[in-house]
């Protein structure tokens, strides 16, 4: 049983691959970064190196992966026994690392290990929880207005509204151009707006392994609680239907009972927990 590491993601899909598409729920954000760095996105995700991971077992099948793309914390699927703690004990120390994300136990047990390791801090950032939509209802009341997929010309708006749903997620810069170019290129960002005044934003991601995923849902501050988000949130989940998409998923933030309970309103149905765990020198 060991760890196989590279920055080629064709080397990663072609091992782990099977593994990831195995199960596309638990497994969704590690699918839709791969596919977006498959696609030739490769710096969507910024320009420090990326990393992919997969530990295999008896036999060499592999039995967990984990995505690491700078300033991003790692992120590892569910891992049997020690893996966790092998890989935090295999990690090179001159590749910064600033938190990992996974289901609680194995981020604990990475967290654990490069505690004792290298000494660094460990604090809660986020716990998650993730949804799948069962069956899609429509709001009620359904807000005015309408869904519209944007466009180019809406770019600056875009990045604002990126950038302003980092602050509110308490995250830290990431710098969402590239990857705001990339959803432009697909269609994956809608807009609701009204009179033509976009007051709402629901991204999704491409369909993999039949599986497509709300992200980001965004509203301005002083324009929420008029029921936009779960207006947007359902017409682009509509879309990724009709696009084909078998399982439609989304994360919430735990600490928004807002959010979990708008979702459930229109169909969601929770699938399991995660936390996001920094690090600190």
């Amino acid at each position: 049983m060991a760890w196989n590491l590279t920055d080629d993601v064709e080397s990663f899909l072609a091992a782990a691959g099977d593994f990831l598409r195995s199960r596309p729920a638990e497994h969704t954000v590690l699918l839709t970064v791969t596919e977006t760095v498959r696609l030739g996105a490769p710096r969507a995700y910024g320009d420090e190196p990326r990393l992919f991971g997969w530990w295999t077992g008896p036999g060499g099948v592999p039995e967990g992966a984990f995505v690491l793309t700078p300033p991003r914390p790692v992120l590892l699927t569910p891992l049997p026994g020690a893996a966790a703690a092998s890989l935090a004990g295999l990690w090179d120390l001159d590749r910064p690392l600033p938190g990992v994300t996974a289901e609680q136990r194995t981020a604990e047990a990475f967290a654990d290990a490069w505690h004792s390791r290298t000494g660094a801090a460990v604090s809660v950032n986020r716990r998650s929880r993730l949804y799948r939509l069962a069956e899609l209802l429509r709001p009620d009341p359904l807000p005015p207005g309408r869904a519209r997929v944007a466009t180019v010309a809406d770019r600056e708006l875009l990045l604002k509204w990126f950038e302003a749903f980092t602050v509110d997620l308490g995250a830290s810069d990431i710098g969402w151009e590239r990857q705001v170019d990339d959803r432009l290129r697909y269609g994956g960002l809608t807009l609701w707006e009204i009179g033509g005044d976009p007051v709402s934003l629901a991204g999704v991601s491409r369909t993999v392994a039949g599986a497509a995923r709300v992200s980001p849902v965004y509203t301005p501050s002083d324009l929420r609680g008029r029921g936009y988000a779960g207006a947007a949130t359902a017409a682009v989940s509509r879309a990724a239907l009709d696009a084909g998409a078998g399982e439609v998923l989304l994360f919430t933030d735990l600490a928004n009972p807002t959010s979990n309970a708008l979702y459930q309103r229109i169909g969601y149905v929770p699938v399991s927990d995660r936390v996001s765990l920094d690090f600190r020198k």
